[in-house]
């Protein structure tokens, strides 16, 4: 029997009221980007061209990405060198 509590007990803390957050769009950029983003996911804004890259492309492309792995991560980051951030509201 007590299986069955924690069982009920689990589906009712997982429906949508028990989220702190409303799921959703929260501003009206949030709301373009998501219909974007489900334009995107259904294909309706595909393009009709295949796009397709030569062997020569991906061999660059790859080359890139392993190129990535050889700047070295700092220990920490120097707040000074990244400069500064305008109060200007831009």
């Amino acid at each position: 029997m007590n299986t069955k509590r924690l069982l009920i007990v689990c589906m009712a803390s997982l429906s949508t009221t028990a989220w702190a957050i409303e799921p959703g769009p929260a501003s009206v950029h949030q709301q373009g980007t998501e219909q974007w983003l489900q334009l995107q996911i259904r294909g309706v804004v595909a393009s009709p061209k295949l796009q397709t890259a030569s062997a020569t492309e991906r061999d660059l492309a790859m080359q890139r990405w392993l190129n990535s792995f050889s700047y070295p991560i700092p220990a920490f980051f120097e707040q000074k060198t990244a400069g500064e951030i305008s109060s200007s509201g831009n």
